[in-house]
């Protein structure tokens, strides 16, 4: 009964086990934590694509591929062993009073070579490091991607957060066009408005109603594209939380060229070109030397599979050999000069792009910084302007209801209203993408964003 019991058990495991590793399950699963129950932040976001997103998984492959490579270019170094066993029959016609006669089941040969490089003109070595190199920018190629990853996913979370902010201004606007819909009807069922009041309200209600659709369709697009960094199906609908705040940011312009310069991935892949470059030119180069390597082979022959001595005319024995070989290709007719000055040229043009993208990284730098303040600016004129539109809509309704103003006035003074709340929203999005962005620039990792610093 324990018995059945543990195999009951057992089988139940490894049935777990095969559902896990099921695309299905696991897509249920995601599902599952990404259900409205479930609070998302923006450092929640991040962590996920940072874990489940394709791409940077790809990158995060690639990254152990290299560092394989380096630890094959590592075993060049050793001795190589190789072994070979064959059979040869040889059929002799010869003089029949000739005693050289071919043994009678043919002849089996196994052999054991050791050979060991001693001196490849700095071929392996040079090939070692350049492995090496290519392994480090690698690693800085995934934090790139990683770095990347961030950026587009604060950025479409903004947009979301953005996209929410002017769903619900949009249905505040709708709400109060209904509202004066009402009050102008009222007006107009007891002789004090005109029909064309009410007619004005109405367009104006429609047209509220159909930039309501624009904007709830715009938020669930960016809540799709959410999903997808996340490596969620775009058919569940998380709930995303945040809020468009505004987080100081003190550094100036050297600090953040500072930052950037020593922190940022492409910058290091790109000094690791320029090595890589000039390890391919040694390479090249090591042709110019001759080739030395000692070796050590043993070999064991007989008439039999077993090596062992049968029939007429058989054999067997053991033959060792120890050595050492070199080979120089003295020349070659300019093919290793000319293709060691074009690797020559080829270090040249590394250089110089590195070189580039180090002015890059300075105007790319300061033009990021200059989004961040000039968004900062936006927000506080942004913010007056609400506070003076929500004013004047307040003047504009009460004028109306005092039968001292007209509907067109509040009507006016309603949009005016919506369209400050939205460069409020604009300006605080965009100030917080622009730091996004610029900590990007920087190669530093924030994954919370609104966390004061």
């Amino acid at each position: 009964m324990a018995r059945s019991l543990r195999i009951a058990a057992l089988g139940a495991a490894v049935l777990g086990a095969g559902l896990a590793a099921c695309p299905e399950v696991r897509a249920a699963r995601s599902s599952a934590a990404a259900s409205p129950a479930v609070a998302i932040s923006m450092a929640d976001a991040v962590e996920r694509a940072l874990r489940d997103n394709p791409g940077v998984g790809a990158a995060a492959a690639q990254s152990r591929a290299a560092e394989e490579g380096r630890k094959s270019a590592r075993g060049a170094f050793g001795p190589s062993l190789g072994m070979s066993y064959g059979v040869s029959k040889i059929r002799k016609v010869s003089d029949p009073y000739s005693p050289a006669r071919s043994p009678e089941y043919g002849t089996y040969t196994w052999n054991v070579d050791v050979t060991q490089p001693v001196f490849t003109g700095f071929n392996l070595l040079s090939t070692y490091q350049k492995a090496a190199l290519e392994a480090d920018r690698q690693k800085a190629a995934l934090r790139q991607t990683r770095l990347a990853m961030i950026e587009e996913v604060q950025s479409t979370f903004l947009e979301y957060l953005r996209s929410v902010e002017n769903v619900r201004s949009e249905g505040d606007a709708l709400a109060r066009l209904r509202d004066q819909l009402k009050i102008t009807r009222a007006f107009y069922n007891v002789g004090l408005r005109p029909r064309l009041d009410v007619l004005q309200a109405e367009v104006d209600v429609a047209n509220a109603e159909k930039l309501l659709i624009q904007a709830e369709n715009t938020r669930d697009t960016n809540m799709a594209r959410l999903n997808t960094l996340l490596g969620l199906p775009v058919t569940v609908a998380p709930r995303y939380v945040g809020e468009l705040r505004h987080v100081p940011f003190s550094r100036g312009l050297e600090a953040c060229l500072e930052a950037a310069y020593r922190n940022r991935p492409d910058l290091y892949m790109a000094a690791k070109a320029v090595a890589i470059a000039e390890k391919d030119r040694k390479i090249v180069q090591s042709d110019y030397y001759p080739q030395i390597s000692a070796y050590y082979n043993i070999s064991n022959y007989g008439n039999t599979p077993d090596m062992q001595l049968a029939g007429e005319n058989g054999g067997r024995g053991t033959q060792w050999e120890i050595g050492a070989q070199a080979t120089w290709n003295v020349f070659a007719w300019g093919t290793t000069y000319y293709a060691d000055r074009q690797a020559g040229f080829n270090v040249t043009r590394v250089k110089y792009e590195e070189t580039n993208l180090k002015l890059e990284v300075g105007y790319d730098i300061k033009s990021r910084l200059l989004a961040v303040l000039e968004a900062e600016k936006r927000i506080s004129v942004a913010q007056k302007g609400l506070e003076q539109a929500q004013e004047a809509y307040n003047v504009a309704q009460a004028r109306y209801q005092a039968q001292v103003g007209t509907n067109f006035d509040v009507l006016d003074a309603s949009s005016k209203l919506t369209a400050a709340e939205a460069s409020l929203t604009g300006a605080k999005a965009d100030y917080l993408t622009a730091l996004a962005q610029l900590y990007v620039a920087m190669g530093e990792l924030h994954p919370d964003l609104m966390a004061a610093r």
